[in-house]
């Protein structure tokens, strides 16, 4: 009879195959996180999605309605970089898209270090991920904190 430590270990090993296999899904990176804002478009066409643009205080949000009815937003900055990135719904995005350039410093810490067995959480000087969920309900965001413009508060990054 398996241990409640042993069924929390198989857990938190489910969920980072989930976020890898993800993330890994073929796709061709040429846009997302920390390009400009053009490739908003080249996102939502690869990921088959439509586009809503809003304005807030001090950036732009381009939100990516996807098929499955996942929610993607891309955060851009006054200089037409993408600074961050925030997705929910009921599967994950195909983060090689969305993370961009990041993608592959993403996939390296994700398998290093893992948070709980719902979460994951890579915290470096140049990429934050935060990322979590379970069957049907996916959530996460990441974001260049040297690229957040000044006044932008994280916690509104979702």
């Amino acid at each position: 009879m398996p241990t409640s430590q042993s069924i929390a270990s198989i857990k938190k090993s489910l969920l980072a195959g989930a976020v890898l296999a993800a993330a890994l899904s073929p796709c061709i990176a040429d846009a997302g996180l920390g390009q400009t804002a053009s490739s908003v478009q080249a996102d939502a066409a690869q990921l088959k999605g439509s586009i809503k643009a809003t304005e807030q205080a001090g950036y732009q949000v381009q939100e990516i309605q996807l098929p499955s009815g996942t929610l993607v937003r891309e955060f851009v900055a006054p200089n037409g970089t993408v600074f961050a990135v925030a997705w929910n719904g009921p599967t994950a995005p195909n983060l090689r898209q969305t993370l961009g350039q990041y993608f592959d410093k993403f996939v390296a810490a994700a398998q290093a270090k893992h948070g709980d067995h719902h979460h994951l959480q890579i915290q470096q000087s140049d990429l934050v991920v935060q990322a979590g969920g379970r069957m049907r309900a996916f959530s996460g965001r990441a974001y260049l904190p040297q690229a957040v413009p000044a006044g932008v508060s994280i916690g509104d990054l979702r």
